[in-house]
């Protein structure tokens, strides 16, 4: 009886990156901005808050700034102050609300302040809270200030990356030579596409970074993979080994090591059992762009890292109003 291991090949899908057309570029290379609204707004209960942050989503995604984003580092928000707050002489009372809500879109790690405009919202409800939410309900993403207001803001964030691309840059390396490689791939990859100078060095960064990974990584499966395969040198061993070497990128500076040892264990099997090892390592692709393939599998590392990192971020944006 065969122990048959099936080891797939590893395929990279790609599509031509479009350097300057946003509606073109995915999550992981454009300009996003993360919602946040304060929970200590005058007046703000949670439910309006909720209301708020679907609001501004809302206007990020009409100029096509919402969903994720590899850094969410730049962020939208808005504070609401009442302005006016009456009791109407209608049968029955209503309550009616003037606000002054302010919109701000700035870099919430260094606390600095892009872009804001104001609207001026009025609305009527049977209660505080409803008349509150009425009045945002006012916020239309489809009014002609947010145009130029995010515009302003994608500008900023564009001239952040400029100036301080050679220091992201040097964050990286730092990044490796601590053997942090998904981070410093993390912050590389996060430089949007539209940025493209900036986007063009990072780039070039990423695909020798991405390869001291992959080789780091080799280095630690194969002596894994030989440890499982000493233990006993038998079927089971064999099993483990395999476990360890079908991770080992075909890429990697040590995969003719990893074949050697494969073909150890075959010809150990064949005289123990009198049979074939049917285990096939990755294999590396034929007539591809390595350059590409390189880039989204780095692409794929920094959006599994950014996943990982914990989502309750505490933003720098009260100074703001």
């Amino acid at each position: 009886m065969k122990i048959t291991i099936y080891i797939l090949a590893l395929f990279f899908s790609f599509s031509a990156f479009s350097q300057n057309n946003q509606g073109k570029t995915n999550d992981a290379g454009r300009i996003a901005l993360a919602s946040v609204v304060s929970n200590s707004i005058d007046g703000l209960n949670p439910a309006s808050q909720s209301f708020l942050k679907n609001k501004l989503n809302q206007i990020t995604s009409k100029y096509g700034m919402g969903g994720s984003a590899m850094n969410e580092r730049f962020i939208i928000t808005a504070n609401a102050q009442v302005v006016t707050k009456d009791i109407t002489s209608t049968a029955p009372p209503m309550h009616a609300y003037t606000l002054e809500v302010t919109f701000f879109i700035g870099d919430g790690v260094d606390g600095k302040l892009f872009a804001s405009t104001s609207k001026t919202l009025k609305g009527v409800g049977e209660t505080e809270t409803k008349a509150y939410k009425a009045a945002l309900k006012n916020i239309k993403s489809s009014d002609p200030v947010f145009q130029s207001f995010i515009e302003e803001g994608k500008n900023k964030i564009i001239e952040f990356y400029n100036s301080q691309c050679d220091f992201i840059l040097k964050e990286a390396e730092m990044l490796v030579s601590r053997n942090e490689f998904d981070a410093a791939i993390y912050k590389l990859v996060g430089i949007p596409e539209v940025c493209k100078e900036c986007y063009d060095k990072a780039m070039d960064a990423v695909a020798p970074i991405y390869q001291k990974q992959i080789d780091y990584e080799c280095t630690k499966l194969l002596a894994d993979a030989r440890n499982a395969w000493n233990e006993s040198q038998d079927s089971y061993s064999a099993q483990k080994a395999s476990q360890f070497l079908g991770q080992i990128d075909p890429n990697s500076k040590c995969f003719s090591d990893s074949q050697s040892l494969t073909a150890e264990i075959a010809k150990r099997i064949k005289e123990l059992d009198q049979r074939e090892w049917d285990f096939k390592l990755k294999e590396q692709q034929d007539n591809v762009d390595l350059r590409k393939v390189t880039i989204n599998a780095a692409k794929e590392i920094g959006v599994a890292y950014g996943k990982n990192q914990p989502k309750n971020v505490t933003y720098n944006y009260r100074s703001w109003w």
